[in-house]
């Protein structure tokens, strides 16, 4: 019986309906790049913490400058000298100035700061050629942000600029939900390691590393397995291997088709259970999802109790069965793995960015399914243009390499002319 193809719709919510986001643990900051906050982080302190001059020049009274030009400079003693991370030891009165470095505090008695290329000083004077209003390159305490404001609410994503507010905050540790471990095993008689040298029939295992590639991208811990060949022995026993690694999600690449020797399928019945593996999307049509249920080992009778090993659903874990070629591995990744590690990771946002663009080639015929085009997205005199990168085969993988970016032909066009408008998803 021919299994439903399920709209790619469809099977992104039965894929994301599997997952919720992992339990919190507290890391490193510079670990924490790429994660979601599970707390509300609030300020201690004023940011900054004490009003400081913004420029490097002389810190005066405002009113002093009052009709000074370059004409007619104004004279000031200078009483003085204050760097960043130092302490006034004077203050300004009417008729003096202290020389003032970016980030110093603002000395006692002062209201301006007047920059450097404003002025000429003979050490102990300062003519100063502008007037200035009072507050003149003054940062004041607090001007960021005040103590006990929330900076980074609870389901932040942080990024670089998120770890340098931990870090101005005071935080050397942030609590994060924690990264998807990620298990990933390539199938096939005809798969060779990457080191490997080519014999007739064989291919490198590139889609392990694009897989694992993108786990990192996105934010998850792969952990590869290695090449299962196509036996039924060799499959169960790599499967049951990496579900045994405390794992959140299991990918496989290859024999999820309807060839006598794609196997993956059966071997996923008889560890668990297949919900769909099929999808109406080229590439990718033959996509497996389910779950895998870790047998006990046989001496060991099944739990009456006690803690379920790690994993999403507690004793199963979610499996994704990928398709052999590798742009329909990365193509398939990109549209449930992704979302799936994102979920984990916390993040609400699980749609990528999307633009309308020209399309800049004819694609003269398709089939019913939706196709994701690999294309180059460009900016052109203010239009956004598409261009196809090459040929669109599933087995092309330079096509992935040249693009930026999928155009999403709907399922009901059979031809997508030149000079089409279409959605672009952006991949980078």
């Amino acid at each position: 019986m021919t299994a439903p193809m399920l709209t790619v719709e469809q099977a992104v919510e039965r894929v994301l309906s599997a997952f919720q986001p992992l339990e919190p643990e507290r890391v490193p900051i510079l670990d924490a790049l790429g994660c979601v906050l599970a707390e509300d982080v609030r300020a201690g302190d004023d940011i900054p913490p004490h009003t400081n001059s913004s420029m490097d020049g002389y810190a005066v009274l405002a009113a002093d400058t009052f009709g000074a030009s370059a004409d007619h400079p104004t004279r000031l003693r200078v009483v003085g000298e204050i760097a960043a991370g130092h302490v006034p030891e004077a203050k300004v009165t009417p008729g003096t100035a202290m020389r003032i470095m970016t980030g110093a505090p603002i000395p006692p008695g002062a209201d301006a700061v007047v920059r450097v290329e404003d002025t000429a000083s003979d050490q102990d004077w300062v003519d100063i050629y502008v007037e200035v209003p009072l507050g003149n390159y003054i940062r004041p305490a607090g001007e960021d942000v005040r103590r006990g404001e929330c900076v980074l609410p609870n389901g932040t994503l942080l990024r670089p600029q998120e770890i340098g507010m931990l870090a101005t905050v005071g935080h050397k540790e942030a609590l994060v939900h924690r990264r998807p471990r990620v298990a990933i095993l390539a199938t096939g008689d005809e798969v060779l390691e990457i080191d490997q040298p080519l014999t007739p029939g064989k291919i490198r295992n590139a889609n392990s590393y694009s897989n694992a590639a993108q786990v990192l991208k996105h934010g998850g811990v792969p952990l590869l397995l290695g090449i299962a060949r196509d036996s039924v022995e060799d499959l169960t026993t790599k499967i049951r291997a990496g579900l045994a690694q405390d794992i959140d999600l299991f990918l496989t690449s290859g024999g999820v088709s309807v060839g006598d020797f794609d196997l993956v399928k059966d071997v996923l019945a008889a560890e668990g259970d297949i919900a769909f593996w099929r999808v109406r999307m080229k590439p990718g049509k033959p996509l497996a999802f389910g779950y895998l249920t870790l047998p006990s080992p046989p001496s060991v009778p099944p739990a009456s109790g006690g803690d379920a090993p790690k994993g999403q659903g507690g004793t199963t874990t979610p499996i994704l069965g990928l398709p052999g070629n590798p742009v329909s591995v990365m193509v398939s990744f990109e549209m449930f793995v992704r979302p799936a590690i994102w979920k984990m990771l916390g993040r609400t946002d699980l749609a990528r960015p999307t633009l309308q663009a020209t399309l800049m080639d004819e694609i003269a015929r398709k089939d019913e399914r939706r196709h994701y085009v690999r294309v180059r997205v460009e900016e052109c005199d203010g239009e956004i243009r598409a261009y196809l990168t090459g040929d669109q085969g599933s087995g092309i993988l330079s096509s992935m390499v040249k693009a930026n970016a999928l155009a999403i032909i709907p399922e009901d066009w059979d031809h997508a002319l030149a000079d089409a408008r279409v959605q672009v998803m952006m991949l980078d």
